[in-house]
């Protein structure tokens, strides 16, 4: 009768040897994880305009005709990042050129790229001060967007409803890493100046806070890498299907055999 048993201890032994064994998940800044106050470096961070960027600007005054001279004309389609719907009629937006032009009414061409949106909303304060009195400019950047992919929980491209967001706004805004996500390897991709740039973040670490890359700029990519664990089983699942599919052909071949011995010996 022993041999009834001899299917389930090989399939037992196979099952054991299969299994990863686990690793613990450092937590984000695990090297300030037991400081309970500290200080940290800050970088006083605003995103600067790039080719290709959409902006509002929007300028208003006491007097709403001297500012007319310096809006764009009304229109009803939705920005080009947004299919064009029925909606209240709005300003115009402008693209940024290729090489870093916009033109604006009154003033003619200004070379924005590169101005952070305070330094061009002060620009254009300065200049249309000189014709109408106290006027008020805004500026934004509509297609202020990133990207996050790889082992998060929702990997999806980002709208940034504000000027400037971290890293670890948008792992956020992403539903965070996964149990999967290697906390030491989160790659950003970002394209400035012609040239496409990329770093490793190590979240274990404070230093990661003071990186160029902690805040991000518009159209940046943001990749989670797998852990060892994925990365083992991945390899498993895709390397052994085969060898499990033998084993498993054996271990039915042997259950054959031990019935057919099993019959004969009864017999």
């Amino acid at each position: 009768m022993k041999l009834l048993y001899l299917p389930i201890v090989f399939v037992a032994i196979i099952s054991l040897a299969s299994c990863s064994s686990p690793k613990n998940i450092l937590p984000y800044f695990v090297d300030i994880k037991d400081v309970k106050t500290g200080e940290l470096d800050t970088l006083n961070y605003l995103p600067t305009i790039l080719p290709d960027d959409e902006l509002s600007i929007m300028v208003s005054s006491i007097n709403p005709e001297a500012t007319a001279l310096y809006q764009m004309p009304l229109i009803n389609p939705a920005t080009t990042s947004t299919l064009a719907s029925a909606a209240s009629p709005r300003f115009q937006t402008y693209i940024v050129d290729s090489k870093g032009d916009i033109d604006f009414p009154v003033l003619g061409t200004i070379h924005v790229s590169g101005m952070t949106t305070e330094q061009l909303s002060d620009y254009l304060t300065k200049e249309i001060s000189k014709d109408v009195k106290d006027p008020v400019v805004d500026v934004r950047i509509l297609n202020f967007m990133v990207s996050v992919g790889g082992e998060v929980r929702s990997p999806s491209r980002i709208p940034l409803t504000k000027q400037r967001m971290t890293v670890l706004e948008a792992l956020v805004q992403a539903g965070d890493l996964t149990e999967y996500g290697e906390r030491s390897n989160v790659l950003v991709i970002r394209e400035e100046n012609g040239k496409r740039t990329y770093t490793h973040l190590d979240l274990n670490k404070a230093e990661t806070l003071n990186s160029p890359y902690f805040y991000l700029k518009q159209n940046d990519y943001i990749y989670v890498s797998p852990n060892n664990i994925k990365q083992s089983n991945s390899r498993y699942n895709t390397n052994n299907s085969f060898k499990l599919s033998v084993i498993s052909t054996i271990v039915s071949a042997t259950s054959v055999v031990a019935s057919l011995v099993i019959a004969l010996v009864v017999k």
